[in-house]
């Protein structure tokens, strides 16, 4: 299990934002993705989900580019944006259920309450999104990860942010066992938060080579 990518490119309008990137994470590793604002990380993670498409380069999944495998590809990941994307007017649980759904999985009631509880947020699951706070709001998103069966590869912008320490570390600690059964992450953050996975890379993209 492999996700590639070669000499990709990318432009926001008429402005390159980086080119002739190459990576390759393999099972058990994770990419740590950082640089100063606006360099192109969260538009590298849209390529990677095969939201967008490079300027120049191509993306492959198991040695298979990820525009000609979309569907098989999508059901084998979960990106999570720096926005929580939760709906002021759902409760905790409907939203996690919801947000599953429109990604085309399924998830149940009972499902999403031990979800939410891993994230520590079994209290707070029938409570309306608009009275939780910017934190909590951003472990609904989170809880995503807790789901069985689980995907193989998770690309998440930004997945610490608004995080208290305690939280913060109940994030890590499902990512590291993410990893540790198999499983690959992208990640972007500014915080010194290294994953205990078989081989971390990082990607500085202000300067567009690995570190």
């Amino acid at each position: 299990m492999t996700l590639q990518a070669c000499n990709l490119a990318a432009v926001r309008g008429n402005q390159p934002l980086f080119s002739k990137i190459d990576l390759e994470i393999a099972a058990g590793e994770a990419l740590w993705l950082s640089g100063s604002n606006g360099c192109g990380k969260t538009t590298l993670l849209r390529l990677l989900c095969g939201l967008s498409l490079p300027a120049e380069g191509d993306i492959h999944w198991n040695g298979r580019s990820i525009f000609s495998q979309r569907e098989d590809y999508c059901r084998n990941l979960i990106y999570c944006g720096h926005a929580s994307g939760v709906k002021d007017d759902l409760n905790a649980w409907e939203n996690l259920q919801v947000s599953t759904r429109l990604a085309g999985k399924s998830c149940s009631q009972k499902e999403a309450l031990e979800a939410l509880a891993q994230m520590g947020l079994a209290s707070f699951a029938y409570l309306p999104a608009r009275v939780l706070s910017q934190g909590q709001r951003k472990r609904i998103a989170l809880a995503r990860l807790c789901l069985q069966p689980t995907v193989r590869l998770l690309i998440l912008d930004e997945p610490f942010s608004a995080l208290d320490q305690q939280a913060i570390a109940a994030v890590s600690q499902r990512l590291n066992q993410h990893l540790t059964q198999g499983g690959m992450v992208v990640y972007t953050t500014h915080q010194e938060v290294a994953l205990q996975a078989k081989r971390l890379h990082r990607l500085a993209l202000n300067r567009a080579t690995p570190c």
